[in-house]
Formats: structure tokens, C-alpha cells, sequence
């Protein structure tokens, strides 16, 4: 288990859609536990694949003292809504509201390659939307209105996380990751 980099909004990695796990072996197990350590460390409510440079559909959670992962996700979403305060631990200390479903199913499998389900509603139906969201290569100021996404743009190229980086005259890099990544490299 190691704490990885939590890659920050403006790394391409962040919006390409992640490929299916197709094994199920130690390798997968060990970027699960290496998720887990990065997202209890940072602290977050969940972390995907992707933010730590992995381009697979896998994420973890800590919600309400559960911790939990899924692999390959699939939603089903209620129609009724819910607004709350919605961060990121790719975007430092930013939230905004975000509105999304006020219930959500999860399919997918564990770590061993076993199905699992997961029902869950306010906080945990929005940290199953957030983080399929990063597989699918959205970030969630994608979800917010025109302006709202604009207010958010100018916070974001104002926060010293993002403004150091373009001072300096370095832009994101994907580094290599250090989970095998089944042949899918960047």
C-alpha cells in the first residue's frame, strides 16, 4: 500500500474515460488498497482510478465510516433531485452545488471479480454519481449550470493550486503509473 499524487484539474487524464478492469488479480487489489490509503490520507469521501493516473473504472468510498470500492460501474438513478455542496480532491478546496439524483443503484463487482450492488441516497448516491462521473471522464463542474460553471472556471484559474502551476510555466503531465495498466497506457 503507498499514498499516491492526486492528479489536479487541467491533467488530461481527468477527462478520458477510463477502460473496463478486465483482470481481477493482485495487481487490481493492490491499486484498490492504494486508492483507499490516498482517499483516507487526503482526507475525501471517494477517489477514482483516474485521479491518481490509473486509467481504469475503479473507485473507492468512505461514507458515514464505510468504506467500500467498486469496479466497472453501471447506475441506475431516481428521478428526484437533490442540491448540496459538491468538492473534489482534484480541485483543492473548491465546492460548489451540484445537483444531482437524490437516489442511486450501483452495479459492479469487488476486487475478487464477485457482482455487487450498492443502494444508496443523499450523500451516497452523490459520491457513486461524482466518482462514475471521473470514469467516464466528467468532472463535476461539468454538471453545474452555464453561469454557475463560469463563476466556478474563474474561482478555479484564480486558486494558488491552479495559477502556481501556470505561473511557473508547467502545465499537467501524466506521469507513469505505478499499477499495471493491462496494455491500456496513455
Amino acid at each position: 500500500m503507498s499514498i499516491q499524487p492526486i492528479r489536479l484539474f487541467g491533467d488530461p487524464v481527468l477527462v478520458t474515460p477510463a477502460s473496463p478492469v478486465i483482470d481481477f488479480d493482485k495487481e487490481l487489489r493492490s491499486l484498490v488498497s492504494d486508492l483507499t490509503e490516498t482517499m483516507l490520507e487526503a482526507p475525501g469521501a471517494g477517489l477514482a482510478a483516474p485521479q491518481i493516473g490509473v486509467p481504469l473504472r475503479v473507485f473507492v468510498w468512505d461514507i458515514d465510516d464505510e468504506l467500500g470500492h467498486l469496479i466497472n460501474p453501471t447506475l441506475d438513478l431516481s428521478d428526484e433531485m437533490q442540491d448540496g455542496e459538491e468538492g473534489c480532491l482534484s480541485f483543492p478546496a473548491l465546492s460548489y452545488e451540484t445537483p444531482r439524483a437524490l437516489r442511486a443503484v450501483a452495479k459492479g463487482w469487488n476486487m475478487f471479480g464477485e457482482p455487487v450492488t450498492i443502494e444508496g441516497s443523499d450523500l451516497l448516491a452523490r459520491c457513486l454519481q461524482h466518482e462514475t462521473d471521473h470514469l467516464d471522464g466528467i468532472v463535476f463542474i461539468d454538471r453545474l449550470g452555464p453561469e454557475e460553471r463560469k463563476l466556478a472556471m474563474k474561482e478555479i484559474r484564480e486558486s494558488e493550486w491552479f495559477g502556481t502551476a501556470l505561473d511557473s510555466g508547467i502545465n499537467p503531465t501524466i506521469r507513469v503509473s505505478p499499477h499495471n495498466m493491462f496494455g491500456k497506457g496513455l
